[in-house]
């Protein structure tokens, strides 16, 4: 937590107005105080640590899945490429008796934003394989024994271990533990919650009037701390909702420039706001490394980002296929065909097939 040093005099709490004597005068001098505590929850620690740890039952993974879970919708561009290459994957997925539609698009969801996906083989009474079903990534745990894993739901406490066996992990792989994956966006994480904060800031920027604000400076004698507590109460009223309002001070036989209104901000909001959209969304467009043209991004130029038909053949053999190939170790695992994809037909009439566990991408010439 961040530390702040005090003075000898207590600094007034958030939004309280503290009133200190000034001799020789009836009116009293006036501070505000603005501005909430800076949380430290999203700093780069959140990315760092040293050690797996256990509790004798279940390794802890490196990053909290709660947070990762809640980071999804940092940004309209996170998840428009996290759900870019879902559907990908979804599109081109032939469900089996095995493993339905609805199970997979929820593993190739964790998959690709928490970096470990989860299955679980239901046997039937020969313990064969009678269905494969989605593990929620969130609530798994690897555990200390070889071969288990444990569903941990947290707020309730409740756990439950699985028969060793039972559950298919596949991880986006990390350099430093074996045990948990971490996702590939991990680097953009904090240019999504810079892009996140610039958006949450010029909302409340709006909403609390901050944009019109200034500092009314009055240099003449009021009438009676009455008169001060109706002017404060009337600049009150001018926060929030509808907060373009006139106000008239009446000062009888006052002097020029005894109330002086000093501008502290504008509409204008000179604060980089387009600038850090923009790089922090082409941070997070690099790390996922997805062509603008397919999450719909405006281009800037006049000569645009070029053919969306190739950017999208270019990607699914670069970024998808890697993937789907990963995901037909399920297969090994499982000892039944339980996954297959269909064949992609690019725009120059060449296809894209699988071929056992892997892919081949066949010229048009030689399709059939």
């Amino acid at each position: 937590m961040t530390t702040r040093k005090t003075s000898a005099v207590a600094a007034p709490a958030k939004g309280k107005l503290s009133r200190m004597p000034s001799k020789g005068r009836e009116v009293q001098s006036q501070f505000f105080t603005f501005g909430d505590p800076e949380s430290v929850l999203d700093r780069r620690e959140i990315s760092q640590y040293f050690e797996i740890w256990h509790n004798g039952h279940w390794y802890e993974p490196p990053l909290p899945t709660a947070r990762l879970a809640q980071v999804f919708n940092m940004s309209p561009y996170h998840r428009s490429a996290v759900a870019l290459k879902v559907n990908m994957l979804v599109s081109q997925q032939v469900q089996s008796r095995w493993l339905g539609g609805d199970d997979f698009e929820r593993w190739a969801l964790d998959f690709v934003q928490m970096g470990n996906g989860y299955l679980e083989q239901v046997p039937n009474l020969g313990n064969r394989v009678a269905v494969i079903r989605h593990a929620p990534a969130v609530h798994m745990r690897a555990g200390v024994k070889a071969d288990v894993f444990w569903f941990i739901n947290g707020p309730i406490g409740q756990s439950h271990e699985f028969e060793p066996g039972r559950i298919f992990q596949l991880q986006q792989p990390d350099v430093a533990q074996e045990i948990y994956g971490l996702p590939e966006w991990l680097s953009a994480l904090q240019s999504g919650l810079l892009s996140e904060n610039a958006t949450l800031f010029r909302r409340r920027y709006y909403l609390n009037g901050a944009h019109a604000g200034f500092i009314l400076y009055v240099s003449e004698p009021l009438a009676d701390q009455k008169t001060v507590d109706q002017l404060e109460e009337k600049m009150r009223q001018s926060k929030g909702v509808g907060n373009f309002k006139n106000m008239l001070v009446h000062i009888p036989k006052g002097k020029k420039d005894g109330i002086q209104v000093m501008p502290i901000a504008d509409v204008t909001a000179k604060d980089e706001f387009s600038n850090v959209k923009n790089i922090s969304r082409d941070d997070m467009l690099g790390a996922h490394r997805t062509p603008p043209q397919l999450l719909g991004v405006i281009p800037q130029n006049n000569g645009g980002f070029g053919s969306v038909r190739d950017a999208r053949d270019g990607y699914y053999e670069l970024e998808i296929v890697p993937i789907a190939r990963r995901m037909l170790r399920v297969n090994d695992w499982a000892g039944v065909p339980a996954l297959s994809f269909a064949d992609y037909l690019c725009a120059d009439g060449s296809v894209i097939r699988q071929e056992g566990n892997g892919f081949r991408k066949i010229p048009a010439s030689q399709v059939r």
